[in-house]
C-alpha cells in the first residue's frame, strides 16, 4: 500500500481565503435552497466556472473573500492549490447537476446532493478539511 498523498501543483493558494470563500458559497446555497430561486444557484454556477475556467481574481465570492480577509485582519496560510483545485472542480459538478435537478424537478436528486454539497462547505469552512485530497488519494489508489 503506498503512502497517502494529495495533488501537487508546486502553486499556492491561501487557504483561509479558501474557507472565507467557501463560507459564502454555503450562505448563497442556503439562500438557493431557501428560495428554490434557480438563478441564485445559476450564479454559483458561474462564479465557479469562472474560477476554474477563466481566471481566480474575476470571481465575485473571491473578490468578497479576499476583502473580508482584509478587514478581518485574517493572517494569510499558504497551501498547495491542486487539492483546492479539484475540489472547485467538484463543487462545479454539484452545482450545476443540483441546479438541472431543480429545473426539472427531482427532487430526491436535489436535496441528495444538496446535503453531500453542504456536509462538504461545512467540512471546509468548520474544521478546514477538504474531501478533494481524499477523493484525489481513492482515485490514486484504484487507478
Amino acid at each position: 500500500m503506498s503512502a497517502k498523498s494529495c495533488p501537487i501543483s508546486f502553486e499556492l493558494i491561501d487557504a483561509n481565503i479558501v474557507r472565507i470563500n467557501s463560507f459564502y458559497v454555503g450562505l448563497v446555497f442556503m439562500l438557493f435552497l431557501l428560495t428554490q430561486n434557480s438563478a441564485i444557484i445559476l450564479f454559483l454556477v458561474f462564479d465557479f466556472i469562472t474560477r476554474i475556467f477563466i481566471n481566480r481574481n474575476y470571481s465575485l465570492l473571491i473578490m468578497l473573500s479576499r476583502k473580508t480577509k482584509e478587514l478581518l485582519s485574517i493572517q494569510t496560510r499558504m497551501e498547495d492549490i491542486a487539492p483546492k483545485r479539484l475540489a472547485s472542480y467538484f463543487g462545479l459538478i454539484f452545482t450545476v447537476v443540483i441546479s438541472i435537478s431543480s429545473l426539472l424537478g427531482l427532487e430526491i436528486a436535489l436535496y441528495t446532493l444538496s446535503g453531500i454539497l453542504a456536509i462538504c462547505i461545512v467540512l471546509e469552512v468548520a474544521f478546514s478539511y477538504c474531501l478533494g485530497c481524499e477523493v484525489y488519494h481513492l482515485y490514486k489508489r484504484f487507478v
